[in-house]
């Protein structure tokens, strides 16, 4: 039985684990300790912190694993990239994997490469900004987080300083970025690599509260824009994974589409998107187990991106308040067969700033988008 290392024990990473196991792999799963649902699927469960790379990669020694893996995590990247290394199996270089998750790495590996990407500047204080010639506005982000974790979008300069401080305190490295806004609609692409050729799976339009936070609200699948557009995307995302280096596993790009057709890229991860993007929209969207592939490649093997079933539209919706609820309740009601799953907390008074404050989701599906645009959220304006 071949033995597969996930890195992660969350929810997020539970559908990976039991995907492995169905495949007839053993599971061995590192994270902290915390009573996560991973602890409990795993054939077996290590106490050591994620970020814990090194004692990570001498168990994975000792137990004589024949891949590694994650999903939706830009740190645990890093680790499964290293094990990977350490032990030559299929992965990224880590000069990939430090392009691919820390955005100022990212943003200059962009501009050597000639792809459309906002201007930056890193900093550490306002300070370092005051003869700077800013145009406003601009959004402040942390150098190496996710999940629109201290993201903020500036008007003008008063905010700035705030702005800088917020993003440092949520960041590892203690650093901002101040880049110039990128107008348009929001979408994201996963894509799987294996050995340098990049497959493309599914295009997903975002829905967000926009500014100042831009914490997403919900996705569907597929993205509704013309095929010249989706072409054009798809030649400008496959330049930017070589330029990143990401040569095997999936990939997460984040990307904005002005009004004129403009794409601009803001990120790209090393690895499946959140939010069940990955994990859930991309399976019933295109009928290909993405799941699957991402261990298959993990074990150093060709994925396989058959179709299973024909494709249709799949959506997300996260719950940031009671008007949230009342749309779930009305799917309930009108349309019961159009619910996959759903997950609800109590909620409370207090404004989500970022995705895990959120206090649940639903997933849908339906034969057509136009079926599932009523219970999808209002995208706001940026």
């Amino acid at each position: 039985m071949k033995k597969l290392a996930i890195i992660g024990a969350s929810y997020l990473q539970n559908p990976l684990i039991l995907k492995a196991k169905a495949m007839g792999l053993e599971t061995h799963v590192f994270a902290w300790a915390a009573g996560d649902v991973g602890e409990a699927t795993a054939d077996h469960f290590y106490p050591i912190s994620i970020v814990e790379k090194e004692q990570i990669l001498e168990q994975c020694r000792r137990i004589g694993i024949d891949g590694v893996c994650t999903i939706a995590s830009d740190l645990a990247a890093i680790t499964v990239n290293y094990v990977a290394n350490g032990l030559g199996l299929c992965g990224n270089t880590m000069e990939c994997t430090e392009k691919s998750t820390n955005k100022h790495a990212m943003r200059l590996a962009f501009e050597a490469g000639g792809d459309p990407s906002p201007k930056s500047i890193l900093v550490h204080s306002a300070e370092e900004l005051k003869a700077a010639a800013l145009e406003y506005p601009v959004i402040v982000k942390p150098v190496d987080r996710s999940g629109s974790r201290g993201i903020t979008k500036v008007e003008c300069s008063e905010g700035l300083a705030d702005a800088i401080e917020n993003a440092k305190g949520q960041g590892f490295e203690k650093a901002a970025l101040v880049e110039e806004f990128a107008v348009g609609q929001e979408y994201s692409v996963e894509c799987i690599s294996y050995q340098g050729q990049h497959h493309f799976l599914a295009m997903t339009k975002k829905f967000t509260t926009g500014a100042p936070g831009f914490v997403e609200t919900g996705h569907i699948q597929p993205a509704p824009v013309q095929p010249e557009q989706l072409a054009a995307v798809k030649q400008v995302v496959f330049h930017a994974l070589d330029t990143l280096g990401i040569r095997n596993g999936a990939s997460h790009s984040e990307l904005k589409i002005s009004p004129a057709g403009t794409i601009r890229l803001i990120e790209i991860g090393g690895r499946m998107g959140g939010d069940f993007i990955g994990s859930s929209l991309v399976e019933r969207s295109i009928g290909v187990d993405f799941l699957r592939a991402v261990i298959q490649v993990a074990l150093g093997q060709a994925p396989d991106l058959t179709p299973q079933h024909p494709g249709e539209a799949a959506a997300v919706r996260f719950v940031f308040g009671q008007a949230d609820v009342d749309v779930l309740e009305a799917l309930r009601a009108q349309h019961p067969e159009y619910l996959l799953e759903a997950d609800v907390q109590p909620v409370h008074e207090g404004k989500v700033t970022d995705s895990a404050g959120r206090f649940g989701y639903y997933l849908m599906h339906a034969a057509r988008a136009e079926q599932l645009a009523p219970y999808l959220p209002k995208q706001e304006d940026a």
